[in-house]
């Protein structure tokens, strides 16, 4: 029963944050999805794989890990770079294309 700790990223499919501001441990999967032969599904004996905590800072999901005896590896979050562009700057004198 191991775990991870990581901020999430922002969605892709739109441009606010939010859900991003929380750290979420998340256990990792013990065994491997298997197929149902008659329907097609796939499921898990692995009830661990449905529970999603979420924690207000990173130190509160390492403690309640430490707490409850659950080793955990914890990912760093990764910064936003932007890269701040004007229209203008598409029609400027200078520009290199």
């Amino acid at each position: 029963m191991h775990a991870r700790i990581y901020l999430p990223a922002k969605t892709a499919m739109q441009s606010g944050r939010r859900n991003t501001r929380r750290w979420i441990l998340e256990f990792e999967p013990e065994m491997a999805k298997r197929m149902d032969p008659l329907m097609g599904w796939t499921g898990s004996a692995d009830q661990n794989g449905q529970v999603r905590l979420s924690f207000a800072s990173r130190e509160e999901a390492e403690e309640y890990a430490a707490r409850h005896h659950i080793p955990f590896q914890a990912a760093a979050p990764h910064e936003r770079r932007l890269v701040l562009k004007a229209y203008a700057d598409n029609f400027k004198f200078d520009r290199v294309v």
